[in-house]
């Protein structure tokens, strides 16, 4: 016979907190699933109805996720009270998803005082209803970059989670678990919100000091200090790119040493390795924002619209003008 697990004592709440669970259209699963669970564990180790939830979304029948499976809502964009708590689920084409009808529901039930939370991507949703401005927030790395370009009332952190009053925010994936256990234990302590991350087998529990993308040395495989400082120094020069010569004297050798180092680990030069960092942030922005060509050309450190197009030509084998025009035919269907 198994041993019945040990329940965490704390006090019963006069009334369940509610958590309001709206889903967007694409939603990412894991983060969803990671919130709502860390909800019902609370419940089951504190034997006590701790925390009640909602699934509602536009439209009130039906959404579906990103991986294609489908969930049925209770209801549909609803009137609520003012001690909910709104979790909105975010994830692919956050911008399709994020519809009229939704920015006019969360500003009306954010005059009322109602706290908000975006998982994963819909920090955006929350952004463009204006309900972040001032305010320090994150979003998905895959999206940090489109974010600051069109939120400039934001000041956007790399944190796996960040909370700001009554406006929280996650980076996606297991950092809704981060962000539901800080939010657990705020109300009901340490000990109950550790006993729910051992529960599910989370063993590191992260803080809003915590950044969601994996250091440079371990992304590209390389552990040489000087070679992951330049390679950062890249990363935070986009928009006006440092030239090598610059870069090596940064940090103490020569642009011949400097090439030797990159193309040792890299297979490439610094000028190559810096053009696909720009041309990927070009990417991300020509396909997650309305910014014009030229715009995006400057915002990635192109002097011209036609110098940009023919080094995103060579490395994508289209043009710019052709990606935007691709992904606005997908966003339609």
């Amino acid at each position: 016979m198994l041993p019945q697990t040990t329940q965490v004592e704390v006090d019963a709440p006069a009334k369940p907190q509610r958590a309001i669970f709206v889903l967007q259209d694409k939603f990412t699963l894991l983060s969803f699933a990671a919130a709502i669970d860390c909800l019902r564990i609370a419940n089951r180790m504190s034997g006590k109805t701790l925390y009640e939830w909602m699934i509602i979304g536009e439209g009130g029948e039906e959404c579906s996720c990103s991986a294609g499976t489908v969930f049925r809502l209770e209801s549909d964009l609803c009137e609520l009270m003012r001690d909910d708590i709104v979790i909105l689920c975010g994830g692919i084409d956050i911008q399709h998803a994020t519809t009229k009808k939704l920015l006019n529901w969360l500003r009306r039930e954010a005059r009322k005082g109602v706290k908000m939370a975006g998982l994963c991507t819909a920090s955006y949703t929350l952004a463009r209803a204006g309900l972040l401005d001032g305010k320090k927030a994150t979003i998905h790395w895959e999206n940090h970059d489109s974010f600051s370009e069109e939120f400039d009332e934001v000041t956007l952190t790399k944190s796996v989670f960040v909370i700001d009053g009554n406006r929280m925010t996650t980076a996606g994936g297991t950092s809704s678990i981060d962000l539901m256990l800080k939010v657990i234990a705020n109300a009901h302590g340490e000990e109950l919100a550790n006993a729910v991350a051992d529960q599910q087998i989370y063993s590191s529990i992260r803080t809003d000091q915590d950044t969601q993308r994996l250091s440079v040395p371990t992304r590209i495989g390389v552990r040489h200090p000087k070679l992951s400082l330049v390679i950062q120094m890249m990363e935070s020069n986009i928009e006006e790119p440092i030239s090598p010569s610059i870069l090596a004297k940064e940090v103490g050798m020569s642009t011949r040493q400097l090439e030797r180092l990159f193309r040792r680990y890299l297979n490439r030069s610094p000028k190559r390795y810096y053009m696909e960092l720009r041309l990927q942030k070009a990417r991300n922005l020509l396909m997650q924002t309305d910014m014009s060509v030229i715009n995006v050309a400057l915002a990635c450190g192109f002097a011209s619209p036609s110098h940009f197009s023919k080094c995103y030509r060579s490395h994508y084998d289209t043009t710019p003008y052709r990606e935007r025009g691709t992904q606005a035919a997908r966003l339609s269907i």
